[in-house]
């Protein structure tokens, strides 16, 4: 049979079986694979820009005292969110009026489901209802709204600084530059991640697994609240630590920097974003090392 074309061989078991009930019985089996395959090749996208829509909570992993990562499943296993890299999502509280802005951690490539990483704060009305909820409540979720496209090779250095949650858009990157690396995508990524605590640190596990499986990625982390045994970098984000540890060359039109935190953060490190939302300029410590505003992304 080595020799014979697979089509002469399903002719002659056809030509064998033709009119038996052993025949139908394969032709139903055959149809049944077909569409099992064609709903496989294509996974429809299943957010919507224009409405709400609500995705069931799967799966609740406490990462510390006030974070958590909630896994909602979409409605196949071939689903899609069909979100691009960078984009965002708006997210629904307990009322219609509580609304926020959330960056899933996972990809359009992750079928079947999406993950949120959620910070809970004590006046945030949207993330306490969101740590609220249990396997089997629903999360409401419209979107994606795309901020900076990525396309392989763009830069030749991508630099995050990240604070607290604001590691969420910057993973999101991450998983994108490392799938892209099988495809020719040879950009290189520092990621610069400061929190107060060490057990503040959110998704440290899987960074640093990301770090040790790939060569082009690494990642420093910053404490302002350090233990006597912290062996990483000590104090506060600053125009001296960014200095002694942005990657070289430093200001280029090969390098972006990427920066996400909370408001005090962004302030001192590079200003925060406009009342309007639009990028403004760049101050604080990118200033002084002299990054412009072509070399800075607010997220």
């Amino acid at each position: 049979l080595g020799c014979v074309e697979p089509i002469d061989v399903c002719s002659m078991v056809l030509q064998e079986l033709h009119g038996s009930m052993f025949f139908l019985r394969i032709m139903r089996t055959l149809s049944c694979v077909s569409r099992a395959f064609s709903s496989t090749a294509a996974s429809p996208t299943c957010f919507s820009a224009k409405e709400f829509r609500k995705f069931p909570v799967t799966h609740v992993k406490v990462l510390n005292h006030d974070s958590k990562v909630l896994r909602m499943s979409l409605p196949t296993r071939t689903s899609s969110t069909g979100l691009k890299v960078s984009s965002l999502v708006m997210v629904k509280g307990k009322h219609d009026t509580d609304v926020r802005p959330y960056t899933p951690i996972t990809l359009k490539e992750d079928l079947g489901y999406f993950e949120l990483l959620v910070k809970s704060y004590p006046q945030g009305t949207v993330s306490r209802h969101l740590h609220s909820l249990a396997v089997g409540e629903e999360v409401e979720v419209k979107g994606p709204f795309e901020k900076l496209a990525y396309t392989p090779n763009m830069k030749k250095t991508l630099c995050m600084i990240a604070g607290g949650s604001g590691i969420t858009p910057c993973l999101q990157v991450i998983k994108e530059v490392i799938r892209l690396k099988t495809e020719g995508d040879a950009t290189r990524v520092h990621l610069i991640f400061a929190n107060r605590m060490e057990e503040d640190i959110l998704l440290r596990d899987l960074l640093d697994q990301l770090s040790e499986a790939n060569s082009n990625f690494t990642v420093e982390y910053i404490l302002s609240q350090p233990s006597d045994s912290w062996k990483g970098l000590r104090g506060r984000v600053s125009t001296c630590i960014l200095k002694d540890h942005l990657p070289s060359p430093g200001p280029s039109p090969d390098t972006l920097v990427y920066v996400c935190g909370p408001p005090g953060f962004m302030e001192t490190v590079c200003g925060d974003k406009l009342p309007n939302k639009e990028q403004g300029p760049v101050s604080g410590a990118l200033k002084e090392l002299g990054y412009t505003s072509d070399m800075v992304y607010k997220f």
